[in-house]
Order: C-alpha cells, then structure tokens, then sequence
C-alpha cells in the first residue's frame, strides 16, 4: 500500500483520478461522488457517508480544481449535498491537502488548519495544459448547442488571457471567423499579430449582433441587459469565467437567449 488518499467531490477527472490512484495500488477513499456510477461500481474505492470519518483515515486529500465556485462549497457535481468549506475548516486535521484555483483568502484560511495546502494551478506548465482540455470542451458545448456547422462561424472570444488565447487557437483551426476582445492596448495588438479580429471591450456593443458564438473567459459580468438586447437572437453565450462569471445569465435567460455557465469545464 503506498499512500491513503481521500478524493474529495470535483467533477469527471476527480472520478478518474481516483480510479488511476486506486489501480497503482493506494488505498482511495470518496467522499462527495456518491452520483457516479464509476465510483459505486468501483470495489477498490471506499465509499465515505461521513466526512470526518473519511478525514481520519488518509493522509493526503485531494480535492477539486476549481475547488469551490461560490467561496462556501467544495465544487461538487456528483455529491447528493453539498460539502460546506466551512466543514473542512471546522475539521482541524494534520493533512496535507490539494486543490486548484484556491482564492486567497480561502488559502489563508486553509493554511492555518492543515499541515500544508497546495494550490495545484500555481504550477504554471499545469495551468498551459490545462487550457487544451477547457478549449476542447469549449468546442463540444458549442457544437452540441448549435444547429450550424462551426466552420465560416463568427466566434467573439471577451478577454485574451491563458485561456483565450487557447481557445482562440482552436477555434480558428476549425476555419471559424475569431475576434478578441480586449481592452489593453498591448492585448489588441498581440490580437492582431496573431492574424485575429480585435474589438476594444469598451466598444463593442454594436458589433455584437454580428457573432453566432461569444465565449466570455473574464470573471467580471461584462454582459448586461444593454448588450443582450445587442445581440442576435439565435446566439450561443458560453461562459467559462469563475463566479460571478461574465454574463448577467437571469437576464440572458429571461430574453430566451441560449446560455452555457460552463463550469464543469477544466480550467
């Protein structure tokens, strides 16, 4: 036996990961999983109703990326109830836990209770290979949300960070009509060295109507009514931002307009 480890919610890849843990022969225990057949089904995974119990029996926990989307609870899709951040604080144990995407006041938090906290998203060559697999399911939630082909699509992509600039990339490999938008000026201009389209975020509200896709990677709500109203009605909104993510979603949804919060992407 080499380790004893505790996955703790999360979403696909936590259930693979718990599976790759258990056939190397560790001793894996779940807690927050109880909707994946995977893991029912899986007799080398213990199966934890008490997270205290689950707790005391590891020594490394390793919980979700990102690993809350509200700053109360542990992101958790496959739990039948949600795992309160307040609980693990509330625990006090000499674990060493994992996550990705801790903000800092939660890490601060963190620290003082467990023997060490590890932000898995601090490593820079993971965050990079981590965009690939954002802007791969980016596609599929794109594709499985319109009825038109991608190719020849007008793709509007808000903000040019890490994974914009990927998500870019991929979607004009599938002949796609990319713009960015940006408001740093140096932003821009790599925009337009990149062979894309560029709009200042700032001024772009009346070229909205032109895109069949807009994907938003900014976690500021840069989407309100006044641009919704903008918009071609037959759009497909996908949001990739953490909370409050980019897009008011009440009013996009109330406007009968097709919006994704995809946050059970990775990122």
């Amino acid at each position: 036996m080499k380790q004893k480890y505790l996955i703790l919610g999360g979403d696909l890849r936590s259930i693979k990961l718990a599976e790759m843990l258990a056939n190397d022969n560790n001793k894996v225990y779940s807690y927050g999983l109880e909707k994946s057949e995977d893991i029912q089904e899986n007799i080398r995974i213990d199966k934890m109703s008490n997270l205290t119990d689950a707790i005391d029996k590891v020594d490394i926990i390793i919980a979700p990326t990102p690993f809350s989307s509200n700053g109360e609870s542990v992101n958790s899709p496959f739990a039948s109830e949600e795992i309160k951040i307040n609980q693990l604080l509330r625990l006090n144990k000499n674990k060493i836990l994992f996550a990705g995407g801790i903000n800092n006041n939660m890490k601060e938090e963190l620290d003082k209770k467990y023997l060490k906290v590890i932000d898995i998203m601090k490593r820079e060559e993971l965050v990079i290979l981590n965009t690939i697999a954002t802007a791969e399911g980016t596609i599929k939630v794109a594709i499985e949300n319109t009825d038109k082909i991608l190719q020849g699509a007008n793709v509007l992509i808000l903000g040019f960070g890490r994974v914009a600039k990927i998500v870019a990339n991929k979607f004009s490999l599938l002949s796609t009509n990319v713009t960015c938008a940006a408001r740093k000026i140096s932003d821009l201009a790599w925009i337009n060295a990149y062979g894309y389209n560029s709009i200042n975020i700032n001024d772009m509200l009346f070229d909205l109507k032109d895109f069949d896709i807009i994907i938003n990677t900014v976690p500021q709500i840069l989407i309100r009514e006044k641009e919704l109203k903008h918009m071609n009605p037959d759009v497909v909104l996908i949001d990739l931002a953490s909370s409050p993510g980019g897009v008011d979603s009440r009013i996009a949804e109330q406007m009968g307009l097709k919006y994704v919060w995809a946050l059970a992407l990775p990122r």
